[in-house]
């Protein structure tokens, strides 16, 4: 069984991505962002530990699901057992996978962060860079400060250098 520590969960979340999103939040972040949204969830041993296999079943049983989402707290730090979550929901039929990270790509893709590539692999999206309070933007769709980006991570990977994400549900 492998497990994860979380600090919650939103059925049909309408602000983690585009349509009504099953969002995950992690507990635990290195980042410390000034401002961040949601500053309850950097402490490692806060939150409660679950089993994927019952984040998986909450996220299929919405029949309006249209994607999932991955945000925290830091996802990368868990990134092998959000990479075995995100491929189960995949093999479910769910085809919209996203992850908010405060870590730049660049680093992820280079190995910086053990696991992360793993996790990549399973993603559509990655929003990615940490929040700057003075970068705030409130224009944006679905990211918090100007310096991050939305990844479109099949063609990123394709091409091994970062390519940003060209589609208005996202920008």
């Amino acid at each position: 069984m492998t497990k994860l520590r979380i600090a919650g969960t939103v059925n049909d979340s309408i602000t983690d991505g585009p349509g009504l999103r099953y969002a995950i939040f992690v507990q635990g972040c290195p980042h410390d962002c000034k401002g961040c949204h949601n500053p309850q969830t950097h402490d490692f041993n806060g939150g409660r530990e679950v089993d994927i296999n019952d984040l998986l079943a909450e996220g299929l049983a919405d029949p309006l699901l249209c994607g999932v989402t991955f945000s925290g707290g830091e996802p990368m730090c868990q990134a092998y057992a959000l990479a075995e979550l995100a491929k189960a929901f995949r093999e479910n039929g769910v085809d919209d996978i996203a992850c908010y990270t405060g870590y730049l790509a660049e680093d992820l893709l280079a190995g910086k962060v053990g696991g992360a590539e793993e996790l990549m692999k399973e993603l559509d999206v990655l929003v990615d860079g940490p929040f700057v309070q003075s970068l705030r933007c409130y224009d944006a769709k679905f990211k918090g400060s100007s310096n991050q980006r939305v990844i479109d991570v099949p063609t990123t990977l394709k091409e091994g250098r970062v390519v940003v994400l060209d589609d208005d549900r996202w920008n």
